[in-house]
């Protein structure tokens, strides 16, 4: 019988090979920044998701700066792996709850944008975070893995669990997204 620790252990490499492929995939790609209007006119929210994941389209600066990276997305679902370091960390030795909060934020925001039609947008209302236990840098990973939980036509839900690679639960969050029709570069709906 394995142990925690050994799933863990292979779970970490899957991680990290995982986690490899895809920077360098976003290395070569268009790397941080902003979309352009014309680069994302038509597309669905999964078909841009896809295209942050596939170097594409410009990923979000912030993922640099708090070193973390867009893993998978898939309808109503999306995974943000995060390395915690040392400047993550708040004055009393574990990681800062916004990081938390951040790494959350972006997984429910992208699974709720995965179901997105062409011409439609959200912003969060509401993000709530529940910090289950400490984080140090002692854990070379984790992921936040955001799903869907209702996406209607003028509201959306999901849920995000923040997890280490054997399975331990650090936080979860829940988000509620204001849903609507995006102007068009005339300033008209489209």
């Amino acid at each position: 019988m394995r142990n925690t620790t050994d799933t863990g252990n292979s779970v970490l490499e899957t991680w990290l090979t995982q986690e490899q492929v895809v920077r360098q995939r976003l290395d070569a790609g268009a790397g941080p920044g902003v979309a352009q209007p014309d680069q994302v006119a038509g597309k669905t929210g999964l078909e841009v998701m896809q295209g942050l994941l596939s170097g594409e389209l410009p990923y979000a600066s912030i993922a640099k700066t708090l070193d973390f990276v867009l893993i998978e997305v898939s309808p109503g679902q999306a995974i943000f792996q995060g390395a915690p370091g040392l400047n993550h960390m708040n004055p009393l030795g574990t990681v800062h709850g916004g990081w938390f909060a951040t790494l959350l934020d972006s997984a429910l925001g992208c699974a709720v944008h995965t179901m997105m039609p062409p011409g439609r947008g959200y912003t969060t209302a509401d993000l709530s975070v529940k910090l289950v236990k400490a984080l140090t840098p002692k854990v070379q990973r984790v992921r936040a893995i955001g799903q869907v939980v209702h996406c209607g036509r003028q509201l959306a839900t999901a849920e995000a669990r923040l997890v280490g690679p054997d399975g331990t639960l650090y936080a979860h969050a829940s988000t509620a997204c204001l849903v609507f029709d995006m102007p068009s570069s005339t300033g008209n709906k489209p």
